[in-house]
Protein backbone atom coordinates (compact mmCIF):
# COMPACT_ATOMS: atom_id res chain seq x y z
CA UNK A 1 0.00 0.00 0.00
CA UNK A 2 1.44 3.34 -1.05
CA UNK A 3 1.77 5.79 1.80
CA UNK A 4 3.44 9.10 2.36
CA UNK A 5 5.86 9.32 5.29
CA UNK A 6 6.03 12.37 7.52
CA UNK A 7 8.85 13.28 9.89
CA UNK A 8 10.23 16.22 11.83
CA UNK A 9 7.62 16.69 14.52
CA UNK A 10 8.46 17.28 18.14
CA UNK A 11 8.00 19.48 21.18
CA UNK A 12 8.75 23.17 20.82
CA UNK A 13 8.04 26.30 22.82
CA UNK A 14 5.65 28.95 21.54
CA UNK A 15 7.42 31.21 19.09
CA UNK A 16 9.75 28.44 17.97
CA UNK A 17 10.13 26.70 14.63
CA UNK A 18 10.01 23.22 13.19
CA UNK A 19 10.45 21.83 9.69
CA UNK A 20 8.38 18.84 8.67
CA UNK A 21 9.29 16.55 5.80
CA UNK A 22 7.07 14.41 3.58
CA UNK A 23 8.33 11.71 1.27
CA UNK A 24 7.32 8.32 -0.08
CA UNK A 25 9.40 5.30 -0.98
CA UNK A 26 6.88 3.88 -3.44
CA UNK A 27 5.70 7.10 -5.03
CA UNK A 28 7.46 9.65 -7.18
CA UNK A 29 6.42 12.63 -5.11
CA UNK A 30 7.64 15.03 -7.78
CA UNK A 31 4.84 13.82 -10.06
CA UNK A 32 2.15 15.05 -7.69
CA UNK A 33 0.77 18.03 -5.89
CA UNK A 34 1.09 17.54 -2.13
CA UNK A 35 -0.94 18.85 0.74
CA UNK A 36 -0.25 19.16 4.45
CA UNK A 37 -3.12 18.68 6.88
CA UNK A 38 -3.42 18.53 10.64
CA UNK A 39 -5.70 17.11 13.27
CA UNK A 40 -5.77 18.42 16.81
CA UNK A 41 -7.16 16.30 19.65
CA UNK A 42 -10.92 16.26 19.53
CA UNK A 43 -11.08 18.20 16.30
CA UNK A 44 -11.59 17.39 12.65
CA UNK A 45 -8.67 17.17 10.26
CA UNK A 46 -8.05 20.46 8.48
CA UNK A 47 -6.14 21.77 5.50
CA UNK A 48 -2.82 23.50 6.22
CA UNK A 49 -0.90 24.00 2.97
CA UNK A 50 -0.74 22.92 -0.67
CA UNK A 51 1.95 22.92 -3.32
CA UNK A 52 1.58 21.91 -6.95
CA UNK A 53 3.95 19.48 -8.65
CA UNK A 54 6.33 22.14 -9.92
CA UNK A 55 6.34 24.24 -6.77
CA UNK A 56 5.15 27.48 -8.35
CA UNK A 57 1.67 27.43 -6.84
CA UNK A 58 0.97 27.32 -3.12
CA UNK A 59 -2.08 27.79 -0.90
CA UNK A 60 -2.38 28.07 2.86
CA UNK A 61 -5.04 27.73 5.47
CA UNK A 62 -6.01 31.05 7.03
CA UNK A 63 -4.65 30.13 10.45
CA UNK A 64 -1.11 29.54 9.19
CA UNK A 65 -0.70 32.22 6.50
CA UNK A 66 2.44 34.26 7.04
CA UNK A 67 3.90 31.71 9.49
CA UNK A 68 4.16 28.45 7.54
CA UNK A 69 5.88 27.89 4.20
CA UNK A 70 5.46 24.83 2.00
CA UNK A 71 8.23 23.95 -0.44
CA UNK A 72 9.54 20.97 -2.33
CA UNK A 73 12.78 19.47 -3.53
CA UNK A 74 11.84 17.14 -6.35
CA UNK A 75 15.38 15.86 -6.66
CA UNK A 76 15.05 14.63 -3.07
CA UNK A 77 11.47 13.41 -3.61
CA UNK A 78 10.48 15.48 -0.56
CA UNK A 79 8.02 18.20 0.38
CA UNK A 80 8.68 20.40 3.38
CA UNK A 81 6.58 22.45 5.75
CA UNK A 82 8.55 25.16 7.52
CA UNK A 83 6.62 26.29 10.57
CA UNK A 84 7.68 29.51 12.26
CA UNK A 85 6.27 31.47 15.17
CA UNK A 86 4.48 28.38 16.40
CA UNK A 87 1.52 28.80 18.72
CA UNK A 88 -0.03 26.35 21.20
CA UNK A 89 -3.05 26.09 18.88
CA UNK A 90 -0.76 24.59 16.23
CA UNK A 91 -0.47 21.48 18.40
CA UNK A 92 -1.72 18.57 16.28
CA UNK A 93 -0.76 15.52 14.32
CA UNK A 94 0.44 16.65 10.90
CA UNK A 95 -0.15 14.58 7.79
CA UNK A 96 0.77 14.86 4.14
CA UNK A 97 -1.24 13.43 1.27
CA UNK A 98 -1.80 13.72 -2.45
CA UNK A 99 -4.74 16.11 -2.59
CA UNK A 100 -7.94 15.70 -4.51
CA UNK A 101 -9.89 18.50 -6.20
CA UNK A 102 -11.28 20.09 -3.03
CA UNK A 103 -8.69 20.79 -0.34
CA UNK A 104 -11.18 20.90 2.54
CA UNK A 105 -12.68 17.52 1.67
CA UNK A 106 -10.46 15.01 3.48
CA UNK A 107 -12.13 12.09 1.73
CA UNK A 108 -10.79 13.39 -1.60
CA UNK A 109 -7.14 12.92 -0.64
CA UNK A 110 -4.94 9.88 -1.11
CA UNK A 111 -1.85 8.11 0.19
CA UNK A 112 -2.13 9.45 3.73
CA UNK A 113 0.89 8.88 5.93
CA UNK A 114 0.91 7.96 9.62
CA UNK A 115 1.47 11.54 10.67
CA UNK A 116 4.01 13.31 12.85
CA UNK A 117 3.13 14.89 16.16
CA UNK A 118 3.77 18.56 16.85
CA UNK A 119 3.36 19.91 20.36
CA UNK A 120 3.75 23.60 21.10
CA UNK A 121 4.06 24.56 24.74
CA UNK A 122 2.99 27.94 26.05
Amino acid sequence: QVQMAESGGGLVEAGGSLRLSCTASELIVSDYAVGWFRQAPGKEREFVAYINWSGDTTYYGDSVKGRFTISRDNAENTVYLQMNNLKPEDTADYYCAVPGPTLNRMEDHNYWGQGTQVTVSS
